[in-house]
């Protein structure tokens, strides 16, 4: 199964709190901060919601 990096590049302050607790239900805290999900429907839903906010690379 194919994993995504996704990358923090934008930060949360004056977010809506919702897109605060996805962005940190993907693992991610700080602004440059980076994990490796696996890549399923779940996931691509959460990084749609605050494609704002992150960059995503496929590894």
């Amino acid at each position: 199964m194919k994993e995504l990096k996704i990358t923090l590049v934008r930060s949360t302050i004056g977010s809506k709190p919702k897109h605060k607790k996805t962005v940190q239900a993907l693992g991610l805290g700080k602004t440059n901060s980076s994990v490796t999900q696996k890549d399923n429907p779940a996931t691509r839903g959460m990084i749609h919601k605050v494609s704002h906010l992150v960059k995503v690379e496929e590894v």
